[in-house]
């Protein structure tokens, strides 16, 4: 993974751009991230500074570096005239080429898939769905802001499943079973639509509707009017 799309420090990104050709014999463990810090001549307490769980905290950047990469690429993409539903699936199509080692993502599912640690990998699926839809430019504030990053952590986990297994050329097999997924997700959205304008289903669409008409997005705007927040632009600190 290109270091340039690291959202961590130039510390980070050396381990992780050197632990990469270990992660295919030994996993995102302890030996491959030793054998990253003595690869890149970095200390090790400075290394276990930045990375205090080892290879685990350079899964997740390497995790978080490809979101950063997808962005980027839909930030260059042309999607005008594309439907929000291709656009939607151009995301994903994006989040998966913007990987080169398929063998570091094969290692992380793995690894993220251990009971320890599949909250964290959880997050990191549903902090992928949330980029995508913040890309695209997703304004809602309600219940649906959950629900559409729900789906869709299960659209590209599942893909991600497939995407691993798949030996097609270009892996035109999973971007058809992508295509699939997508069509199934529209179909409940319509299957949605139906039930709301249906007169003998309105009253609990409606109930329901009310029920979690409280549910609000998180406020991403940072507080700077609480007490023990530190902002470094007031301080002049770079």
């Amino acid at each position: 993974m290109n270091p340039e799309y690291s959202p961590y420090s130039a510390t980070v990104a050396t381990l992780l751009e050197a632990i990469l050709p270990h992660v295919v014999f030994d996993g995102w463990g302890d030996a491959a991230f030793k054998a990253a810090v003595a690869d890149c001549g970095i200390d090790s307490q400075e290394a276990r500074a930045a990375c205090p769980r080892g290879g685990i905290d350079l899964a997740v950047a390497f995790h978080r570096a490809g979101d950063q990469a997808m962005i980027k690429s839909l930030q260059q993409a042309d999607t005008e005239g594309m439907r929000y539903r291709d656009k939607v699936a151009n995301a994903v199509w994006l989040r998966l080429q913007a990987v080169a080692d398929k063998e570091a993502v094969r290692r992380g599912t793995a690894l993220f898939a251990l009971p320890h640690h599949a909250p964290e990998g959880a997050k990191l699926i549903w902090e992928t769905a949330d980029h995508i839809w913040t890309a695209l430019g997703d304004t809602s504030d309600d219940m649906n802001w959950y629900s559409k990053r729900a789906t869709l952590s299960g659209v590209y986990a599942s893909t991600v499943l497939f995407w691993l297994g798949d030996e097609s050329p270009d892996s035109a097999a999973t971007r058809e079973f992508l295509e699939r997924r997508i069509d199934n997700v529209m179909q409940i959205e319509i299957a949605k639509g139906k039930a709301r304008e249906n007169p003998l289903l309105k009253p609990v669409t409606q109930g329901l509707a009310k029920a979690f008409s409280f549910v609000k997005a998180p406020n991403t705007t940072p507080r700077n009017d609480v007490p023990g927040r530190w902002n470094p632009q007031e301080t002049g600190t770079k």
